[in-house]
């Protein structure tokens, strides 16, 4: 490669075709699948890797999806010599000890990018397939099918026997068949832009410029750091959740030094439940948390990581090992976002906002379709409070942090299975009292309308999101069972025709104390016009 680095303006408009080409990528997948948990949901993400795996672009999907990608590239160059590649070939894999993955349904798609004869960088997108219901989650083995990176086509011929292993070992395998054909659209049309650009730009200018774009982004990295004060902040949270008792214990201490940040996390041994973080997926929450406090317009590329040091003792529930089960880790994976805004809040308060909701609460369902008898599962994750800012309210419903996919409609959701939605709204009073208010966490209401599974996941049931500067703490999520439910064991029971579960998510912690918030909001209203001075003086006093 020469080493000439082609000029700035070039390297910005090739990086808005990357980020084009991950954008367009990511629109065929949703438009081509079937599942409602990625045709509605969005819960799926792709992105484009230079020769040695390291990120060129992701597109803005779900963060903690990184986990999954930077990890499979490694895998796939591990087992698999790229002199042996060819054009077609598609690896496919899953597993997050063997095959770089954070948990079994995220399957990912990756295919190498010919030019010339050569490979030029990757093409690679992750689904979630919300097949894997009805488990345990004691180890991994009992999770779903673990993939290694493998071949799933070989020259652009469909490995069948591969796929039928597959299949084979999902409940619901005509959702999954399409939607893997969806990702094999969405990474032929990676390819098929990514080589078009080559072709336009010439493959070394374009492989220069996201070298270029690598360093740009590990620039305005260290520019950002070096902007907060040197020293070292430690911050201690807790985590809870239906598949253990009690809480668990995790601390960070965080040391600005420079241009670098060193981010050292410590929490009890990995336990025997499917809260457990792989260290891909530490990474991943890392890499995401501190890009949105330091500089949220940084460039989603490998070089942001370049001044970051991380480290988590391996065995623990924040970097576990085999045979670890890993299936609810996005709500652990919260909780260190949370670690890393608290730690940071204390640097530099006023651009970290109170925490949100903490939480990735799961409602996923299992059964059979009263009239045809065939299998169906349906999953969905809810959102709740976004945390108060330091000059505006938080947000009242919405995904948060490392996860971003939507809630499914009312009428996707009535229309596909047999289950209605009695009540969805938003839970008054549950955002943290302060200046700003914390925003409001979600209430579901289901009732099923045939027998059926359902296992229900999340956090914050015993603690609080937190408020910052003298603003109170979110509402805690809960989950409240109809008449004649008991309430599960390990967030896992059987409803009947006419049962019905409510889930309640966390609000979001409120910034600022809580009596300066009339003050504000007279000195809005004043500056707004909306009320007079006159006025203000009757409803407010003379002060």
């Amino acid at each position: 490669m020469s080493n000439m680095r082609p000029d700035p303006i070039t390297v910005e408009v090739i990086g808005s075709a990357l980020s084009s080409i991950v954008e367009e990528m990511g629109e065929a997948l949703v438009r081509a699948s079937y599942s409602t948990n990625i045709k509605e949901r969005r819960d799926c993400s792709t992105a484009l890797f230079d020769i040695a795996g390291n990120t060129l672009c992701q597109a803005e999907h779900i963060p903690i999806h990184l986990g999954s990608f930077i990890g499979i590239i490694a895998h796939i160059l591990k087992r698999h010599p790229m002199a042996k590649m060819q054009p077609g070939d598609v690896f496919v894999g899953n597993d997050a000890y063997e095959g770089g993955g954070t948990h079994l349904p995220d399957i990912v798609l990756a295919e190498p990018i010919f030019v010339d004869g050569r490979i030029v960088s990757w093409a690679v997108n992750l689904a979630h397939h919300s097949d894997f219901a009805d488990r345990g989650h004691a180890h991994i083995f009992q999770e779903g099918l673990r993939i290694p990176p493998i071949r799933l086509y070989r020259a652009g011929e469909l490995q069948n026997d591969v796929q039928e292993l597959i299949l084979l070992n999902c409940q619901v395998p005509r959702e999954r068949l399409s939607d893997l054909r969806a990702q094999m659209a969405a990474n032929r049309l990676g390819v098929s832009r990514m080589q078009a650009l080559c072709a336009k730009y010439g493959t070394e200018t374009v492989l220069a410029a996201g070298e270029a774009l690598q360093d740009y982004a590990e620039r305005k990295m260290r520019a950002g750091i070096a902007a907060i004060p040197d020293g070292t902040w430690t911050f201690a949270d807790v985590h809870d959740s239906p598949e253990i008792d009690g809480e668990l214990p995790l601390t960070l201490t965080l040391t600005i030094a420079g241009d670098t940040m060193s981010l050292d996390f410590d929490g009890p041994d990995q336990v025997r439940a499917g809260i457990n973080m792989t260290f891909t997926a530490l990474l991943a929450t890392v890499y995401y948390a501190v890009k949105t406090v330091v500089d949220p317009t940084l460039l989603p590329n490998a070089g942001l990581a370049r001044p970051l040091r991380v480290t988590a003792r391996e065995g623990s529930v924040l970097n576990c090992v085999l045979p670890a089960a890993v299936n609810a880790r996005l709500s652990t994976c919260q909780r260190v976002v949370d670690l890393i805004h608290g730690a940071l809040a204390q640097a530099v308060p006023g651009r970290v906002t109170a925490a949100h909701n903490g939480a990735c609460f799961v409602a996923s369902f299992v059964g059979r379709q009263p009239i045809t008898g065939e299998p169906w599962v349906y999953l969905e994750t809810i959102g709740g409070g976004f945390g108060a800012r330091a000059t505006k309210d938080g947000l009242d419903g919405v995904h948060v942090h490392t996860t971003n996919t939507s809630n499914l409609p009312v009428e996707a959701l009535e229309i596909e299975y047999p289950l209605t939605l009695m009540r969805y709204e938003l839970v008054e009073g549950s955002g943290g009292a302060g200046r700003q208010r914390g925003g409001m966490g979600l209430r579901r209401v289901y009732r099923a309308e045939a027998e059926c599974r359902l296992r229900m996941d999340g956090s914050r049931f015993a603690s609080a999101p937190w408020g910052l500067q003298g603003g109170q703490p979110g509402g805690r999520g809960r989950f409240v069972y109809g008449p004649g439910i008991a309430p599960f064991v390990l967030g896992n029971g059987l409803l009947q025709a006419g049962d019905w579960v409510e889930i309640i998510t966390p609000g979001g912690g409120g910034y600022g104390p809580p009596g300066e918030r009339d003050r504000a909001a007279l000195q809005r209203d004043l500056a707004e016009g909306s009320i007079t001075p006159e006025a203000a003086q009757t409803i407010y006093g003379a002060d």
